[in-house]
């Protein structure tokens, strides 16, 4: 916890829910929520299929809204803006990496990974765009595959590339969606050990999967069940530690 002190929370989750409603039922997806993210941090969400896990990452990417609560990003209450202003802040501030990879086969890698350099205001130079492009790449290791277009690439590359398309913007902080669902677990392995690598330079991951070995390689583990926020299994290790460091010296 003291790791916190001295940083900012990026986000801020206050009692979130998420009820989606028919005429003759409701379903609560999400269920008072709470949760920090500050900078610096790698958070792994997991939990059995239905649990809420993609309803919590659609909204901390702006992509959906909850049905109540508060949600701040860098201070600002982003839980009931537009979809316009939803958009605006999401290109600013995050950055998806998404198990189908969800690249674009008819242009090259330097444009997909250009492509959300696109949308900003105002607009950015093309000497500009070129930097941030090259050094996405040269992150992922992939500057060598500029020209090439994805379908030219294997799986693992190809993830590569997206993970270079997330960085280009520079975000706030990756949200990561089965990063590893659609390679096979040699590739799998390396994309984690590149997530990893990116936290221990400073990026900021929260992370879905379903697979417990990949969630291993967050610091902090978050266990969604029925929509509500299990344990935090890092902060109850470390209590369970310090009681029983604190039981030791007792006797």
């Amino acid at each position: 916890m003291t790791k916190h002190i001295t940083k900012k929370a990026l986000i801020e989750l206050k009692n979130i829910q998420k009820v989606y409603s028919k005429i003759d039922m409701e379903t609560h997806a999400l269920r008072d929520i709470n949760m920090a993210i500050y900078e610096g941090d790698y958070i792994s969400i997991s939990g059995p299929s239905g649990c809420g896990k993609s309803t919590l990452l659609s909204i901390l990417g702006l992509l959906d809204t909850p049905s109540d609560g508060s949600y701040l990003i860098n201070g600002q209450q982003v839980a009931n803006l537009t979809a316009d202003d939803r958009a605006e802040i999401r290109n600013l501030h995050i950055g998806f990496i998404f198990q189908a990879f969800n690249l674009i086969d008819e242009i090259s890698v330097y444009d997909n990974v250009a492509l959300p350099l696109k949308y900003r205001e105002p607009k950015l130079s093309a000497k500009v765009v070129h930097e941030q492009v090259m050094d996405s790449l040269e992150k992922v290791e992939m500057q060598h595959r500029c020209t090439h277009k994805p379908n030219q690439l294997s799986g693992g590359q190809q993830q590569r590339i997206a993970i270079a398309r997330a960085l280009v913007g520079k975000p706030s902080i990756l949200l990561v969606d089965e990063p590893t669902g659609n390679l096979d677990s040699k590739n799998g392995d390396l994309v984690m050990a590149l997530l990893d690598d990116l936290n221990k330079e400073g990026t900021t991951i929260c992370m879905v999967t379903h697979d417990p070995r990949y969630a291993d390689h967050a610091k902090i583990k978050l266990n969604l069940l029925d929509g509500i926020i299990l344990e935090n299994l890092s902060l109850n290790n470390a209590l369970d530690s310090s009681l029983e460091n604190n039981l030791q010296e007792a006797v």
